[in-house]
């Protein structure tokens, strides 16, 4: 028998805990963040850093934080990296169990604070399915008269159990910036890592794979021709705030997004989801 309940984290955040026959999982209000999935039986599937101390006002190191609306730094540097969405508390609008399949919405109300930002008439939800698999859906809807350009990100971290020993593929006939430079073509169908990795990749096939010492991740993206492929490696490590400096051993992060050519541009009354779905594969 499925079952949701609200708890409370003892730093005081307030969470979704949800408990099937096929799958555990909690999505903190915050951001509408979920930081934790295992299906029954499984190895998890989200990554959180054991550093980091769930306070309020702090976007989680870990699990799937949502970039909204805007991925990366803002042209005002001042404003905060990835949006505001993912220190946003979002409210709860929807749950229906069916079976063993758990289905949550969360919808987030601009502050005046937020409308400083994100001036715009717009609609974002995010919606959960949780099953043997997770999908996660960020919904925007324009409700203007004016076109909306943005761009957004479900910046996944994965466990994968030894960086050296990861393969990720799925990446042939991509291309790639990192570092600001490129873009660069991605020949090879396989991605290893040996340095830092922090690409923003372009013309990216539907479904990539991580294949860990644990088994293998399926990793699909719905309405994304971007994704983002992103490790600290060991200098970066010592400066990211809620981050162990052995961390990059045993994380990475694969994105579905809309960024570069891949921006959202949403036109009058026009709607958008971005999807991402994650599984071990059998």
């Amino acid at each position: 028998m499925a079952s949701v309940n609200t708890r409370k984290h003892p730093n005081g955040l307030d969470y979704i805990e949800i408990d099937t026959p096929l799958c555990y999982g909690r999505i903190f209000l915050q951001g509408a963040q979920i930081d934790s999935f295992v299906p029954k039986g499984k190895a998890p599937l989200l990554w959180v850093s054991p550093a980091d101390d769930y306070l309020p006002g702090s976007g989680i190191r870990g699990g799937i934080p949502v970039c909204w609306p805007w991925f990366g730094m803002h042209a005002n540097e001042s404003w905060p990296q990835h949006g505001f969405a993912r220190t946003r508390l979002w409210q709860l609008e929807r749950t229906h169990i069916s079976n063993e399949r758990v289905e949550l919405s969360f919808t987030l109300k601009l502050s005046d604070e937020d409308k400083g930002y994100w001036p715009h008439d717009t609609e974002v939800r995010l919606d959960f399915v949780l099953s043997d698999s997770l999908r996660v859906s960020l919904i925007n809807r324009n409700l203007g008269e004016q076109s909306v350009t943005l761009t957004q990100a479900l910046h996944t971290y994965f466990p994968i159990g030894d960086i050296h020993q990861l393969r990720a593929t799925g990446f042939a006939g991509s291309q790639y910036i990192e570092f600001g430079e490129g873009p660069y073509a991605q020949v090879e169908d396989e991605v290893r890592f040996e340095r830092e990795t922090d690409r923003v990749y372009t013309g990216l096939s539907e479904l990539q794979k991580l294949h860990t010492p644990n088994g293998t991740i399926l990793v699909r993206r719905e309405q994304s021709h971007s994704a983002v492929l992103w490790n600290p490696w060991i200098d970066k490590s010592k400066r990211l705030a809620r981050f162990q400096e052995q961390d990059y051993l045993s994380m990475v992060c694969l994105e579905a997004a809309n960024v570069l050519e891949d921006k959202l541009v949403l036109g009058p009354k026009q709607s958008h989801t971005l999807t991402t779905e994650i599984r071990w594969q059998e």
